[in-house]
């Protein structure tokens, strides 16, 4: 937003007071030039208006102590939908026999609900994204030689420059690889995994650079004085001779892990996409840029979404990149992560794999299950993740009445068979060492088993169990089914999917085929 320096015109005055009504009256979308920059409240409340809701239910309390509205923990109660919406008859009617009928109608008609209802449309009007590689250096990671490169992807905003998105991403390839290699990308901070250091001589250069510079201030000169041996730059103990990071034992075990493999990685930032909360929607990031600081209509995309477009627009990228096999990255995700990394390989058929970590709702948790986690909670506090009309499904009163999990047209057993036939690896932890009941492993669980006859139909190996989803359960902690294109493992960790990162690489290197 911008700084107001002086007395502000009659039409800023006009837009200032149009957002500070912003909970009384109707926003236009064509009267305020500036940014909106609503806050959460103020852009859901909007939402609300747009959809005639008049109360929406409150999200679960996760405390199941709580005596407001605590989540539901009681198996006995958590299915009170036994049936989800029909993977294999399109809407009218007809079953899907083969994998023409799949990819010419029912697939079409599942991505449609999807867009439409839980996760928004992407706008025709998404400026494009040009790469830049800020530098490439070579690192250690343990003791394999890296190429390390940081990239920024800078969209066009020549159509609204008050709006900058820049996003930021970090490739990882093994140094001494031969030919190109298979890639995890991964929704996360944007870090540099062992940046070099100068050596001790160049320290010293560097010192006595800035402290003769410090010198020609005479109060800087008179600290110097009393603290002779004060150096302004104090190179890290961690790092050898050569300047190269030495990782302790808990340090970057995914990555370690994947460029062990002959894997490698890249890290994209999602906040650098679209910002991680509600307030960014009419302010910052790529919808705020796409909308021009304007408000959402109801079917637009939220930033579950939007950390998809970001990742295929990183896709673009890396098809491009030398030392990348284009054709063999995967997609990863822990979390809310996990949520937008399952919906970004649903919607972009070129990501080869997936691993999705403790996803909970709105990854492969199904929307039905009353058990931990609620829609009430993704149409509360975490509506931005999803399309405005996924707020419906929240309501208690409106212009629609009350709606639930039911009124859903899809749920999530058919994002998991958006991806196929490519292969996807759910991961989960315990409950014990921090990954919650909340996120519903059963349910999950459940998903999974709905998705496999659309990998059956693909010829795909599937869990290798029953298709009947209210009756099949989880398999024991650390027992995986992992013989086919759909994987599972619940390993014996907490809120991560470190411990799964092995068996993730050698199960997609037997399903890409990767020697």
């Amino acid at each position: 937003m911008r700084v107001i320096s002086k007395l502000p015109s009659i039409p800023a005055l006009t837009s200032l007071i149009s957002i500070c009504a912003c909970t009384l009256h109707s926003f236009s979308q064509t009267s305020v030039s500036d940014p909106l920059c609503l806050d959460a409240n103020q852009d859901k409340e909007h939402m609300k208006e747009l959809l005639g809701i008049t109360e929406l239910r409150p999200g679960k309390n996760g405390n199941p102590d709580s005596k407001e509205n605590p989540a539901n923990y009681d198996v006995e109660l958590a299915t009170p939908f036994t049936k989800l919406p029909d993977l294999m008859v399109t809407n009218k009617g007809k079953t899907v026999k083969d994998i023409k009928d799949w990819e010419q109608v029912r697939r079409h008609e599942i991505v449609k609900d999807f867009e439409k209802e839980v996760y928004g449309e992407v706008p025709e009007n998404v400026p494009n994204v040009k790469w830049e590689v800020i530098f490439q250096e070579r690192e250690l990671i343990g003791w394999t030689p890296v190429i390390v490169k940081k990239l920024v992807g800078k969209v066009d905003n020549s159509n609204y420059p008050k709006i900058d998105v820049n996003i930021s991403m970090v490739v990882v390839t093994p140094a001494n690889a031969q030919g190109k290699v298979p890639l995890l990308m991964m929704f996360g901070p944007a870090d540099i995994p062992a940046p070099r250091q100068p050596n001790k001589t160049e320290f010293e250069y560097l010192n006595n650079v800035l402290l003769n510079e410090l010198r020609k201030d005479p109060k800087a000169a008179s600290i110097l004085n009393e603290y002779p041996a004060y150096a302004p730059l104090m190179r890290p103990a961690n790092y050898n001779e050569f300047g190269f990071y030495r990782l302790d034992e808990n340090e970057l075990t995914r990555e370690r892990d994947l460029i062990n493999a002959g894997w490698g990685y890249a890290k994209l930032d999602t906040n650098s996409i679209q910002p991680d909360n509600g307030a960014s929607l009419t302010c910052t990031g790529i919808i705020a840029l796409t909308n021009k600081g304007k408000t959402r209509t109801p079917e637009q995309w939220g930033a579950l979404r939007a950390w998809g477009w970001g990742a295929s627009r990183a896709l673009d990228y890396l098809e491009t990149d030398p030392h990348v096999d284009g054709k063999k990255v995967g997609i990863e995700g822990v979390s809310r992560y996990g949520k937008g990394a399952l919906v970004t390989m649903a919607f972009d058929e070129r990501f080869a794999a997936g691993l999705i970590g403790s996803s909970g709702k709105g990854g492969t948790t199904l929307h039905r299950r009353n058990f931990g986690e609620a829609v009430e909670n993704l149409s509360g506090g975490g509506y931005y993740w999803m399309a405005g009309n996924y707020l419906k499904y929240g309501a208690e009163k409106g212009k629609l009445g009350k709606m639930d999990a039911s009124d859903l047209p899809v749920d999530s057993h058919q994002l998991i068979a958006l991806c196929a036939p490519r292969p996807v690896f759910i991961s989960y932890g315990i409950p014990e060492q921090g990954d919650a009941n909340w996120l519903d492993h059963q349910g999950s669980y459940m998903a999974a088993v709905a998705a496999q006859p659309i990998y059956r139909m693909y010829g795909k190996k599937t869990l290798g169990v029953s298709d009947n989803y209210m009756q099949e359960k989880m398999p024991d902690v650390k027992v995986g089914l992992m013989d086919g294109a759909l994987a599972w493992r619940q390993h014996d960790g907490g809120h991560t999917d470190a411990p799964n990162i092995t068996y993730f690489v050698q199960w997609a290197n037997d399903q890409l085929n990767i020697k």
